[in-house]
């Protein structure tokens, strides 16, 4: 049984006495009834119960915790879930390093800037190799300094496409 002689939260919402060995006792106090029916609507008490027969005790603190977030996420959002939480958090880790990757590219594009061209040799190397098409076609050197500054130049024109990231309302409020 719960604290006292009164039935814990599980309990109450099936209206059956709580027993000493009640299974869901520890894990659903009388005092948190919302935990125990928004697991209850998704799980089934059935379903919990079999769950948490099957693992140790040591174990069932957390699995009650993994139900009650899993419940929650799927009242939030029916279809995904959970997943839905982690695929949102997902994709706002790959904007960050797309992010992350523009502003290291961008610091570089000023730092070449910054360096002062020792010598005519490396500007001529660059000059022929520019020059040489991948398909070994030679191309016209001023084509290829534009198509270079408009290459180097993309950092500083892609970062404002990242200033909007998706909106989508928190799972978590």
């Amino acid at each position: 049984m719960g604290t006292g002689s009164s039935p814990c939260a599980s309990c109450k919402l099936l209206r059956r006495r709580c027993a000493k060995d009640c299974i869901f006792a520890p894990y659903f106090p009388p005092d948190d009834p919302h935990k125990f029916a928004i697991v209850h609507k998704v799980f089934g008490a059935s379903n919990i119960s079999k769950m948490l027969q099957e693992l140790p005790i040591q174990q069932r603190a957390d699995a009650v915790s993994s139900l009650v977030y899993e419940a929650n996420a799927r009242v939030r959002d029916p279809v995904y879930g959970c997943v839905g939480a982690i695929s949102f958090l997902q994709n706002q880790v790959s904007q960050l390093q797309m992010q992350l990757a523009v502003a290291q590219a961008e610091i570089l594009c000023i730092q070449m800037q910054q360096e002062p061209v020792p010598c005519s040799l490396p500007t001529t190397l660059m000059e022929q190799e520019l020059d040489k098409s991948p398909y070994g076609i030679s191309n016209n050197n001023n084509n290829s300094i534009n198509n270079l500054q408009q290459y180097l130049s993309f950092a500083s024109s892609s970062s404002s496409i990242m200033q909007d990231p998706v909106k989508r309302e928190s799972l978590w409020t």
